[in-house]
């Protein structure tokens, strides 16, 4: 499964004595780590959702580590919980379980005659509402915002190292080379503020990225899919399709959008053709809502100055992949939302989402799964 390998190896940083204070956290209240990210809450409550009833077996995929188990069994005193730490090990187990909590798979989905509720950790769920079993009326929860300060942070330490050429120095640095030479290889070298970013998405992700580079003293534009609606510090809030209009007025445009049939392959050869030639391309949302092959031909074109990419398609980028040698470029392997803050938020909802789900209260952050997010 994507990100496993990532998580396991940042698990062991998750902080047990973070986790451990969710048993007393009164039932009318949210985490202090869920205050301020703008979850939303359902509109119906856990026990009017047809099929509800009281869980008495659930699955938890222990991927961020045994210690996570504990806070959930003090929020649901007398129901089974089981960990497991493969699908293979929970389609198993998957025999009178009523909720899975850390993924969401479609052979676990079949053997669950029972499931209700599907909790998994992280905001991107295309590849689970596109399942078949998904479309049965299972409830699914999701990982939306927790991470959006991280990567928030991530997207703007991306715009900053191209602004102030820290990948060309960073390459002299590997040949051992003092080159104080800016002409010709560091279009745009320069200061953040006063510049112009445009945000592609304007939800948890791109509503951090925005309040960031407005606090650096750069003028925000966004779009978003379906409101026009946005926070005092953007400037333009416009609807998906005004994006590429939009384009040409940014320095910075930042991808924050989710995986829809709208986003697929939105950033492509005639969006690119329409950012000016000193703008940078910072990609923190999905890999497949850029097309690659365009993107090279407008950096090596010099259509566009430079690109920080958290996420590719393909992804895991091939080690002959162009996109490595392409000068101007910054690549992390889709690593922007790892944090220990991450992580103890992730614990957070879980556990308060299956404080609320036990007692028949509404749920946080529940997916829209025909829309897809």
């Amino acid at each position: 499964m994507k990100r496993v390998k990532a998580l396991k190896d940042f698990a062991r940083m998750f902080s047990l004595l973070a986790l451990l204070t969710y048993a007393s956290t009164p039932a009318a209240e949210v985490p202090n780590e869920l205050q301020g990210l703008g979850l939303h809450e359902s509109d119906v409550a856990s026990r009017d959702i047809p099929g509800w009833k009281k869980p008495e077996r659930i699955l938890v995929w222990t991927v961020l580590g045994p210690q996570m188990i504990e806070p959930l069994r003090a929020v649901a005193p007398g129901i089974e919980l089981v960990p497991v730490s493969s699908v293979e090990e929970a389609v198993r187990e998957a025999s009178g379980v009523q909720v899975v909590i850390g993924f969401c798979d479609q052979l676990l989905l079949e053997k669950s005659d029972q499931l209700h509720w599907v909790q998994v950790y992280f905001a991107g769920v295309e590849d689970c509402v596109s399942l078949p079993g998904m479309q049965s009326g299972i409830v699914l929860t999701n990982g939306q915002r927790l991470s959006s300060p991280t990567i928030g942070d991530h997207a703007i330490a991306l715009t900053y190292a191209l602004v102030r050429g820290i990948d060309v120095f960073h390459g002299n640095q590997a040949g051992g080379k003092w080159n104080r030479s800016f002409s010709g290889t560091l279009r745009g070298f320069g200061e953040l503020s006063g510049r112009t970013m445009l945000v592609v998405g304007l939800g948890g992700i791109g509503t951090q990225v925005a309040q960031r580079a407005y606090a650096l003293g750069m003028r925000v534009l966004a779009t978003r899919g379906s409101r026009r609606e946005g926070p005092d510090f953007v400037e333009y809030v416009g609807l998906g399709h005004e994006a590429i209009e939009l384009a040409a007025k940014a320095d910075v445009v930042v991808n924050a959008a989710p995986l829809t049939d709208s986003t697929r392959g939105m950033f492509n050869q005639a969006f690119f053709a329409a950012m000016k030639p000193s703008a940078y391309f910072i990609s923190v949302g999905r890999g497949q809502s850029t097309v690659t092959a365009d993107l090279l031909d407008a950096l090596k074109s010099g259509q566009i100055a430079g690109a920080g990419l958290d996420v590719t398609d393909p992804e895991p980028l091939p080690p002959d992949h162009p996109l490595w040698t392409t000068p101007r470029v910054i690549i992390t392997p889709h690593v922007a939302a790892t944090s220990m803050e991450t992580f103890g938020r992730i614990q957070a909802l879980v556990t308060e989402n299956l404080r609320r789900y036990a007692a028949g209260e509404p749920l946080l952050s529940v997916v829209d799964v025909k829309r897809g997010y």
